[in-house]
């Protein structure tokens, strides 16, 4: 029987009386769900960013803590990439340079290091896409947390390069599965109009840990022990314990007790998200329809649950697109930016300079969310930013190619241009492409995939960024092919090469909910003309099978038609 209605229409207890005993409680049971599926879809769409911050103020607490696990990754990766600028790093794990008194870790030890965290990273991806959805997502969190507490010890007590290396990958897999997670954790707890800046927040993590690892590393440069690199990475422990600890209290994703059929700890970790607010006339039973609703359609067109199921139907599209969103964040020429202080050096500039600058461009990164943030706010919607974006990044990319041709005797004030335009590079990347990212693959992946897809395009993301992570030090090294500036060349055309497939395949998901972007993809709309379509998901059949399933755990009287609200 389909279970499609018009939208005004609910069964009365006189039709479900109508039928049999067996046939009314099937009945009832998937049009209780789309009704009440259909007004949560209703209230939350029509939710303006006030109303959520009132009605889910622990639900973005929550998310915060949980994404804050991003800075530990972003604070590790800012001290490697900068570690090779620090002097008392290169005389300890590098090689003295031929007829010369500089120090140098070689350019195959640093790709090395740089791809080390991105090999652990695919590891821990890869495990983390079977692991959270059978676990769930806090004890995965917790886990790894933990985990990463006795890895530690391998960066503060390395001897050299190759455990060092070895620190690198084993940290890479909590890292890896706190990728994913902390993403699909901020876009599952939220209603739509919060759903943009929560996972976006992630990207605040990145530079906050960027930021927290270069000042650091800038009180440590008057040091010329061991400490100067050993107390940076001792840090790095004032980090899981307190997190653990947090993140024990906080409540599951109810997307996912829904996808585990526990629907009533769904709705007791719904109310723990939210707050008593009458301006919105929130009930916790129609949002967990509504999450009933969108499970079972997921479900009539996607028939498991695997990676392998990633790439089937129209789920195929979702992964591309995922993957290539995530690639292009180091396609658009963010590896060369993540080298900015050994590049500022290679420039010209000094050491204090060099950190100077990429101290300021780590707090551009956290600035860059807020006008991300301002942005959207405005109405700009995601594939807009990213677009854009993307434009003005091939701008600065190929003005920092041409700054290169300024003369040897003037080469102070072009190092200083360069600089500048860096910390402009970082400014856009981070208002537009680094931030959105997060937002698009947290919104186009399905709900029952979203893991394993995010899981997916982030392991695309690392093997880019281990090809780009092996290129970039070749291109500064001044051992090897010593490109300098011209490098902005080739990152430029990159990059437009990134602006051509986002105009073509990256749709626009500002303001749709789940379901309606399941619907768009199922009918194969254009990425171009996402925004403007309209679609009706409570028109199309959803799997009664699964909602009777569902409903069941909720007992008898819960199956019945009520009349009005959800009891």
């Amino acid at each position: 029987m389909a279970s499609s209605m018009a939208s005004d229409d609910k069964p009365t207890p006189s039709q479900a009386a109508a039928g049999d005993e067996k046939g009314a409680g099937h009945f009832t049971a998937a049009d209780r769900v789309i009704h009440g599926a259909r007004m949560a879809t209703e209230k939350e769409q029509n939710m303006t960013l006030l109303q959520g911050i009132k009605l889910y103020p622990k639900a973005i607490a929550w998310s915060l803590l949980i994404s804050t696990c991003i800075v530990m990754e972003g604070y590790d990766i800012c001290l490697v990439n900068n570690f090779y600028a620090f002097p008392q790093f290169n005389q300890k794990y590098g090689e003295q340079l031929p007829n010369s008194e500089k120090w140098e870790v070689p350019a195959p030890w640093q790709a090395g290091l740089s791809n080390g965290a991105m090999v652990g990273e695919l590891i821990g991806l890869l495990i983390n896409g079977w692991v959270s959805e059978r676990f769930g997502y806090r004890w995965t969190v917790i886990a790894s947390l933990m985990v990463l507490n006795g890895w530690i010890a391998l960066f503060f007590t390395a001897q050299n390069v190759q455990t060092l290396l070895a620190a690198e990958i084993l940290c890479g897999v909590p890292w890896g599965i706190f990728q994913t997670l902390t993403i699909t954790y901020a876009s599952e707890v939220c209603p739509v109009a919060m759903r943009g800046y929560l996972t976006t927040y992630v990207n605040f993590c990145w530079g906050l840990g960027q930021l927290i690892g270069i000042g650091v590393i800038m009180s440590m440069l008057d040091r010329r022990d061991e400490w100067a690199y050993r107390i940076p990475y001792a840090l790095q422990w004032m980090w899981p314990l307190p997190l653990a600890v947090g993140i024990f209290f906080a409540p599951e994703s109810p997307w996912w007790l829904v996808r585990q059929g526990k629907l009533d700890e769904a709705k007791k970790s719904l109310l723990r998200l939210t707050s008593l607010n009458r301006e919105v006339d929130f009930d916790a039973d129609e949002t967990v329809d509504m999450m009933v609703h969108t499970t079972a359609l997921e479900e009539k067109t996607t028939a498991g649950a695997s990676y392998w199921d990633c790439f089937k139907g129209h789920d195929l599209r979702r992964t591309e697109i995922v993957c290539m969103v995530w690639a292009i964040q180091n396609l658009s020429g963010n590896s060369f930016s993540n080298y900015s202080t050994y590049f500022l050096k290679q420039a010209g500039l000094g050491e204090r300079q060099a950190y100077g600058f990429a101290l300021g461009q780590y707090g551009i990164n956290m600035v860059g969310v807020f006008s991300a943030w301002f942005l959207m706010s405005r109405g700009i919607g995601r594939r807009s930013l990213y677009l854009y974006g993307l434009c003005g990044l091939f701008v600065m990319l190929m003005v920092l190619g041409f700054l290169g041709l300024v003369p040897e005797e003037q080469r102070k004030q072009g190092a200083i241009a360069t600089g500048s335009i860096m910390l402009g590079w970082a400014l856009t990347y981070q208002s537009t492409v680094g931030t959105v990212c997060y937002s698009l693959v947290s919104e186009i992946s399905t709900r029952r995939l979203q893991i394993k897809t995010v899981a997916l395009g982030r392991v695309l993301y690392i093997i880019v960024g281990i090809i780009t992570g092996v290129l970039t030090p070749y291109m500064l090294n001044p051992g090897a092919w010593d490109w300098a500036n011209y490098a902005g060349f080739f990152w430029g055309g990159s990059c437009f090469l990134c602006i051509i497939y986002t105009y073509f395949r990256v749709p626009e998901p500002t303001g749709r909910s789940f379901a309606e972007l399941d619907l768009l993809f199922q009918k194969g709309v254009s990425a171009r003309k996402f925004s403007s379509t309209k679609v009706d998901v409570f028109e199309d059949e959803i799997n009664d099978g699964l909602v009777d399933r569902l409903q069941a755990q909720r007992g008898s009287d819960d199956a019945k038609v009520t009349g009005g609200k959800a009891a």
